[in-house]
């Protein structure tokens, strides 16, 4: 974490930009955006056409002049000004003007573990755009396991791993900073993809992009497990003939399809218990791994890892949430730091 307690709580307002989802919360009005980082943008007069879940409806079926955009991409801004715009549109004129009216307007935001410079140089671009005079950022990790309720201040490890659409996070934190993480660029839209090309190689059969988040919920219920339904029944579009088909699929088959970039996640886990103090991977042993962000709720996810790696796993009880409430929970001053008495005091 690059910002201080003290410097957070003097912040009027928090933003979580995801490759999934942008999320912001106002200082006394919690959470107040919660939508799709899409934007739809007419190529012929440059204006906006819609943002959020309208713009996310838009892709795949507009015509040849309106292009659907993703300004962020892995935690990261990869278009400052059609972020900047997308912001300004999915929090409203009521509301920024009443954060205008706030003297010396102050925000926070989640960045990726490691970010690099120009990374967090396009954050804060971004946030200044709609006025901010000052930014801070908050490492995701960090606002993540505070949202979730870990117990980040204390002498004792906790595992937080963040289940992101671009990439996955795995961190060991302990007395409120980082001591040993590491960034898979694997997240949901691997496994997405995973499903996709299986079906496409197995099946013949080509998925509609908005259709690979369906099939992952009708193997819900420990879909993806092997006491889960054998198959299920997909539609899509004939590789061959371009025709609507539909094919039952084989869960069983699914479930391989999709360890391969799994596979990196595990790996991922095990360098950092590798490169983690003795001490810390003895109280994981206890409390385990607590898996935040839109992806953990992948079904059959937890078991996987629970199987792989002997520890307990956890899914938090709203995972896609626990950034921004950990940047809102910060803000309103709601985390008090731990206080170290210094020796002969």
């Amino acid at each position: 974490m690059t910002a201080s307690l003290e410097q957070l709580r003097r912040c009027h307002f928090a933003v979580d930009l995801g490759a999934a989802r942008t999320r912001v919360y106002v200082k006394g009005a919690g959470l107040v955006v919660d939508q799709p980082s899409v934007a739809a943008v007419n190529t012929r007069t440059g204006a906006l056409i819609a943002v959020g879940e309208f713009a996310e409806k838009m892709t795949g079926r507009t015509p040849g002049y309106i292009r659907v955009v993703r300004p962020v991409s892995g935690g990261t801004v990869v278009d400052i000004e059609m972020a900047q715009r997308m912001l300004r549109q999915l929090i409203g004129d009521r509301t920024r003007r009443a954060l205008r009216r706030r003297p010396r307007l102050r925000a926070a935001a989640c960045t990726p573990h490691d970010a690099d410079p120009l990374a967090q140089r396009a954050a804060i671009e971004t946030l200044v755009g709609l006025g901010a005079r000052r930014v801070e950022l908050v490492d995701t990790l960090i606002a993540a396991a505070v949202g979730c309720g870990l117990p980040v201040e204390r002498p004792e490890a906790t595992m937080i791993m963040v289940c992101g659409a671009a990439a996955t996070q795995v961190a060991v934190l302990s007395l409120g900073a980082i001591v040993q993480a590491q960034r898979v660029p694997v997240g949901g839209e691997a496994v997405d993809n995973a499903i996709v090309q299986h079906l496409r190689h197995q099946h013949e059969l080509m998925l509609p992009s908005q259709s690979v988040r369906p099939l992952q919920l009708a193997l819900s219920g420990n879909g993806l497990t092997p006491q889960g339904p054998e198959s299920t029944e997909i539609h899509g579009r004939d590789v061959a003939t371009g025709l609507a088909r539909s094919v039952t699929v084989d869960t069983a088959a699914v479930r391989r399809a999709i360890q391969t970039p799994l596979t990196a996640v595990l790996d991922g886990i095990g360098k950092v218990l590798r490169e983690c103090p003795p001490d810390l991977v003895a109280d994981l042993a206890d409390r385990g791994i607590m898996m935040v962000g839109g992806s953990a709720l992948l079904p059959g996810l937890d078991q996987m890892l629970r199987q792989a790696t002997g520890m307990p796993v956890h899914i938090a009880e709203r995972p896609e949430l626990c950034a921004v409430e950990g940047l809102g929970a910060m803000l309103e001053g709601r985390i008090a730091p731990m206080v170290l008495d210094p020796l002969g005091a």
